[in-house]
């Protein structure tokens, strides 16, 4: 019993050794045979034989054989299951724990008992953020969190630091996205929005209106209030 402990000991660490080694040879020969390639942050194994996973830039997937003579872009897809591999890992590596979500770089509007919870990256100069908070409005016993995720033009840049320098930056935005009320201009530190832009980037939030509920999952694009209330009551269970 304790021999064929020691045996399987051994066994696995001569594997970790394997592993150890191939990650070695993966990362020195594409650095050497290329160069441009981001630092890798990370190899592993897929399910498919002699194919790794690299990641890059934190959240990039690439793949690669286990000599690195040849780097593959594009999704490994699972045809027996039906799911995308690649997206799926991506997904994981983009997502955003509500709980980790930086509050202080929002505003924030309390309905009712505010006990349900959802954050909003929006840019001011977006038409499917002002039909989505049309929508937003009619929802009741809900915090918002609005993240100002100026991505569309200077101009948005420039009305996202007025709406966040406001003395009321609810009204100011609401005044807007309403009303058409241009945000009067003012100054005040702003790299808030910054931060913004900079945490958006790392989870792949590439267009708005980007909600974050709190259950951690992402939902792009503007929901219906019969989504919004679909999606919270999905939550809450």
């Amino acid at each position: 019993m304790n021999m064929s402990k020691h045996l399987l000991a051994g066994l696995l660490a001569l594997l970790s050794l394997g592993v150890c080694a191939q990650e070695s040879t993966i990362r020195k020969n594409l650095a050497e045979r290329l160069p441009q390639l981001p630092k890798i942050d990370e190899v592993s194994k897929t399910p498919l034989p002699g194919i790794y996973e690299i990641r890059v830039n934190e959240n990039d997937i690439y793949y690669t054989d286990a000599e690195g003579n040849y780097l593959i872009q594009g999704s490994i897809i699972d045809v027996r299951q039906r799911r995308n591999l690649t997206e799926e890992r991506v997904e994981q590596l983009t997502s955003i724990e509500f709980k980790d979500l930086p509050l202080k770089d929002a505003f924030t509007v309390v309905r009712g008992n505010g006990k349900r919870k959802v954050a909003v990256f929006a840019d001011p100069n977006c038409g499917y953020c002002k039909r989505f908070e049309r929508d937003l409005a009619k929802i009741d016993n809900v915090t918002v969190h609005t993240f100002l995720y100026p991505i569309l033009s200077p101009d948005s840049t420039e009305k996202s630091k007025n709406i966040w320098c406001a003395k009321d930056k609810n009204k100011s935005w609401q005044d807007w996205m309403f009303n058409d009320q241009v945000p009067a201009a003012v100054s005040c530190d702003t790299t808030a929005l910054t931060r913004n832009l900079t945490l958006g980037r790392k989870h792949k939030i590439t267009g708005t209106p980007t909600l974050i509920f709190a259950d951690g999952s992402r939902v792009p694009g503007a929901l219906t209030t019969q989504q919004i209330e679909k999606q919270l009551a999905s939550v809450t269970r």
